[in-house]
């Protein structure tokens, strides 16, 4: 009886750019953005740190396209069916996105040299309130105070000492110990009466602080269209 003949192995993925750059988010997010580097990405892809310069050209340009990748995970807004629908469903989009990565938040703004889906991303919004009616001045404004509040709320929901119900509750019975009811009675009104009620979460503040921007920047747009109108009019004799 002849010898069984050795397993062959398996052929090995050849490196590529979008090989590197992914392998390097989920790098990130399972040890951290701050203990990525290219020594620690190189051995994860089975390569010298010096290979990964044939497809990344430095750290920066690692960054870079990593965020493009997160980007090309959030839905892009249209207006078709109305701008405020469409801005909502975009907030709603990015914060799902930064949830599943949260190293990336901090850093989604921060590229000087931003990939195509980052920059995609970014004039589908403006196109969005553009085609809707705001004029440049007020489409600056609803970005600024939409992305202000996303990634505001971002920040700090991470930095949140707690993840689920029952450890907020847990923390909460451990801070009302520190101090007494009586000298801070707003604040253990609170947490007793909201933070330590059932099915708390902070997460579900996010929809309420976005309708209530979504709302004001209607107001301000629907107050401005007859300014707007006026103005062209007298512009135009």
């Amino acid at each position: 009886m002849s010898a069984t003949p050795d397993a062959l192995p398996a052929p090995r993925i050849p490196l590529s750019r979008d090989r590197v750059l992914r392998a390097a988010v989920t790098f990130a997010e399972e040890n951290g953005i701050e203990s990525l580097s290219m020594r620690k990405l190189g051995q994860v892809v089975g390569v010298e740190a010096m290979s990964l310069y044939n497809h990344v050209a430095n750290k920066e340009d690692l960054l870079d396209g990593m965020i493009d990748l997160v980007f090309a995970e959030i839905e892009l807004p249209s207006a078709e069916e109305g701008w405020k629908r469409a801005m909502r469903q975009r907030a709603i989009s990015v914060r799902t996105v930064m949830a599943r990565h949260r190293w990336a938040i901090g850093l989604m703004e921060s590229r000087t040299s931003p990939g195509p889906a980052t920059l995609r991303h970014h004039d589908a919004v403006l196109g969005c309130l553009r085609n809707s009616g705001f004029s440049l001045e007020q489409a600056a404004h609803a970005y600024a105070a939409l992305d202000s509040y996303i990634y505001g709320f971002a920040l700090q929901d991470r930095g949140l000492p707690f993840d689920t119900p029952a450890e907020t509750a847990a923390l909460a019975q451990v801070m009302l110990a520190q101090f007494p009811a009586d000298t801070y009675p707003h604040l253990a009104e609170f947490t007793f009466g909201h933070v330590l009620q059932p099915g708390y979460d902070f997460g579900n503040e996010y929809e309420f602080g976005l309708a209530l921007i979504l709302d004001g920047l209607e107001r301000a747009c629907d107050t401005a269209q007859p300014v707007m109108a006026s103005t062209r009019r007298r512009t135009n004799k």
